[in-house]
């Protein structure tokens, strides 16, 4: 959309963790920002505070005076939003939050976008971390908060921006997937899988999604792509830039070897092109933070960063938030939380949970809240995914009505096929009851994994409290 140099940008949706770090990055480069959200909440509502943007409560024309002169819409914001409709009303200049990204944040910078199913987060957390101690100063906007600094975007000066390519849609006035409004000349993809069933139809409408993602890169580009998973191969395929496959199989372009535990990370070697090119430590639990590390690498290569920098850096990465992130421990239990949410990703965050914690009885709290998760399509894959934990305790999903009554995720029944295979599991009809539950089998010496997308109702600080109170 044509617009003239603004001044004042109101941010409709404010409050999503996506357009938060989309204000701090505006109001870093001195645009006047004003928002609205519904509900309101820390600990988004304390950052905006914090940077002393106006945040109006609940969605209102007024709420659009005094005029702005551009506004940007959530992909939250419903075409019926009383003050989405006052914008299109007024004829008020807008974007969706990809295009803003592009406008003011990459500019006339290298976009570098990570893509996939599983692992943007972690892979881009990784390739800005590796670009800062390199010294080349890149912004990002990532989808968790990278704790080296403690953020999720970064403006930075350098020549990178580093983005993390959500295939969910952009907004109600334009569906297509978020990756698709980025134009980078270098990409990952990490994997396609099935996800988001509120949005596409099956796996198939997923993989043409990713295939039109990688298809855009243009001739001199490049596609860093999870070469041991045969779909991922097919959409990479279709990309008429250079592809380059890393992985943990022989035939990998880029390949992982000899991946061993140590403490809280991983060793191991990286293989290019069949020959020994460096061992690493990086200090992250699980085969699948090797992928991720390995894709970061390449990319690092690519860009001219000498191996030796890369090994020097990569210990002092210390991961992102709400990933296998120990939050406590107390009273001889450790608390460790998770955004796990995909069976895929529930399955992974188990095998590095005991590879990061040897010996020691795993109970796993999980709340099925997503868009997918409420539905039954991962109904039996959540089985064989869960299966590796001790314990398990699975609270109904919140907000079932939102899935199709004939469609719905069965928490009782996941446990009722845990329990025939001879897994010790529970079912609970909502969090305080699991906490209950909870709080009366864990014992000194036990993890406690909770893996929600959600705050799950506070579960993990009130079970740290309980914990700490004496008996």
């Amino acid at each position: 959309m044509d617009f003239t140099e603004p001044h004042h940008l109101h941010l409709l949706g404010i409050c999503g963790t996506g357009m938060a770090a989309l204000a701090g990055i505006l109001k870093e480069q001195g645009y006047q920002i004003s928002g609205s959200d519904e509900h309101t909440y820390p600990p988004m509502s304390t950052f905006l505070e914090q940077l002393g943007i106006n945040v109006c409560n609940g969605f209102r024309p007024e709420n659009l005076q005094p005029r702005p002169d551009l506004a940007v819409i959530g992909n939250v914001i419903r075409a019926e939003n009383p003050e989405a409709q006052e914008i299109l009303r007024l004829r008020l200049p807008h974007l969706s939050m990809p295009e803003a990204l592009n406008r003011f944040l990459v500019q006339d910078r290298q976009a570098l976008v990570v893509s996939g199913t599983h692992g943007k987060t972690t892979t881009s957390s990784l390739l800005a971390w590796l670009l800062f101690a390199a010294g080349l100063d890149p912004g990002f906007m990532i989808g968790g908060i990278v704790r080296n600094f403690n953020a999720n975007y970064r403006v930075g000066q350098g020549p990178y921006v580093v983005l993390e390519g959500d295939e969910y849609d952009t907004a109600f006035f334009d569906k297509r997937p978020k990756f698709l409004l980025f134009h980078p000349r270098m990409a990952i993809l990490t994997s396609v899988e099935f996800d988001h069933a509120d949005i596409y139809r099956d796996l198939t409408h997923v993989a043409q999604a990713f295939t039109t993602f990688v298809s855009q890169l243009p001739p001199d580009g490049e596609l860093l792509a999870w070469g041991d998973a045969p779909l991922v191969r097919q959409v990479a395929s279709q990309a008429s830039c250079q592809v380059a496959y890393y992985g943990l199989n022989s035939d990998a372009f880029w390949q992982g070897r000899n991946l061993t535990p140590k403490g809280a990370g991983m060793n191991f070697d990286v293989h290019r092109q069949g020959r020994f090119w460096e061992s690493f430590y990086v200090p992250l639990a699980g085969r699948h933070n090797v992928l991720n590390t390995l894709a970061a690498l390449a990319v690092l290569n690519d860009l001219g960063v000498d191996r030796r920098s890369l090994k020097e850096a990569l210990p002092d990465f210390v991961g992102v938030k709400r990933r296998l992130e120990v939050v406590g421990d107390v009273a001889g239990v450790t608390v460790v939380d998770d955004f796990a949410h995909h069976p895929t990703a529930v399955a992974e965050t188990l095998l590095a949970a005991r590879g990061r914690f040897p010996g020691r009885r795993l109970l796993t709290a999980f709340e099925p809240r997503t868009n997918t998760s409420r539905r039954r399509i991962f109904q039996s894959d959540y089985v064989n995914a869960l299966a590796a934990a001790d314990l398990i305790l699975v609270r109904e999903p919140p907000d079932l009505w939102k899935a199709p009554e004939d469609d719905r995720f069965s928490s009782a029944q996941l446990v009722a096929d845990l329990n025939r295979q001879g897994r010790p599991a529970w079912y609970f009809p909502d969090t305080d009851t699991l906490l209950a539950a909870l709080i009366a089998k864990a014992e000194p010496g036990d993890v406690v994994l909770v893996m929600s997308n959600g705050g799950f109702d506070g579960l993990i600080p009130r079970f740290c409290q309980a914990l700490a109170q004496p008996s």
